[in-house]
């Protein structure tokens, strides 16, 4: 495990921020709960804020905090929003800034930073509301072809993913994903092997944690495999030879870096058969639940719950 990356008071209070708004609720009140536990248990002075119920902002003030840990997931937690809003408020708080915030919660504008900076991500083409979905089905099949990803353009835990191997299929989901969830990105489906890389640590002391391999009972690693106990297997370390090991490790600090994210992260991409990684996303505030990809990461590098939380929190300390 690195050196400490932060300095905590040990008089500090530390408010929790779990639940929220968003489609990710559920999963980021098993998160925070976890996390708030590890806190106390290692004596800070911890207390639980949820954004998504009356008074949230009463108790967050009155308690007067030292800093943030954030455990929301989705829009309004991971989006920028609420770190923007905490930044006014002269707040420290966990993981990265508003703008890597918005950027990596945004799946086109993360894909256009990352082709910039030469990282392989699927080819994709933003749905545009204001043209028709046929048209636009039409043109991804000649630009890209199918099989296709139709996904939400700002949502995580998967939420909303369609896979789509025909023209129909592909018309049909990019209708119902604009309808339920707004804005819209289809890519090239890769196939092969799911996985994901955490990253943790600021600046030169960032490093990557063992690869988790992902093998899912569903199609792919949706929202019901990501969270219901038994639905996937998890392979640690990831069945990779050390050379495609190295260049995953090495492809998810450039993803992390390139977006400008800070403390923690967490890069899934697939490997397709000739092993070359392909970055799907990136998440700035991962999963902290029991069966969270992080944690079982941390705990491959030797690296415990609470020990994962406390250097996570230390982050809040460490200048962005």
């Amino acid at each position: 495990m690195s050196e400490n990356i932060g300095v905590i008071d040990e008089n500090a209070r530390v408010a929790v921020m779990l639940g929220g708004r968003s489609g990710e609720r559920e999963v980021s009140l098993r998160s925070g709960s976890n996390a708030l536990d590890a806190l106390c248990r290692q004596g800070v002075d911890a207390y639980p804020v949820d954004p998504g119920e009356e008074g949230w902002l009463e108790t967050l003030l009155s308690n007067r905090p030292s800093a943030v840990f954030l455990a929301l997931h989705g829009r309004w937690g991971e989006d920028g929003s609420v770190q923007g809003f905490l930044e006014t408020l002269g707040l420290r708080y966990t993981g990265s800034g508003v703008l890597a915030s918005a950027l990596a919660m945004h799946k086109g504008r993360a894909k256009q930073v990352w082709e910039a900076n030469g990282l392989p991500t699927p080819p994709y083409m933003e749905i545009d509301p204001r043209r028709g979905f046929e048209e636009q089905a039409d043109e991804f099949i000649e630009r890209i072809g199918l099989p296709a990803v139709v996904k939400p353009t700002s949502e995580g835990s998967s939420l909303g993913v369609v896979m789509a191997g025909r023209r129909d299929e592909l018309t049909a989901a990019l209708y119902e994903t604009r309808q339920k969830y707004g804005s819209v990105l289809a890519e090239k489906r890769i196939k092969g092997m799911e996985a994901t890389v955490g990253l943790l640590g600021e600046g030169q002391k960032l490093r990557a944690l063992p690869i988790l391999e992902l093998v899912p009972r569903n199609e792919f690693y949706d929202y019901h495999a990501k969270y219901t106990e038994g639905m996937t297997e998890f392979i640690l370390p990831a069945r990779l030879s050390p050379e495609t090991t190295l260049r995953v490790q090495q492809i998810g600090i450039a993803a992390h870096r390139s977006l400008g994210c800070h403390s923690v992260s967490r890069v899934d991409m697939m490997i397709d058969p000739n092993g070359q990684p392909h970055i799907l996303d990136l998440n700035t505030l991962p999963g902290l639940t029991d069966l969270s990809d992080l944690p079982a990461q941390a705990a491959e590098d030797g690296v415990s719950y609470d020990e994962l939380i406390m250097e996570i929190l230390r982050g809040a300390f460490v200048e962005r």
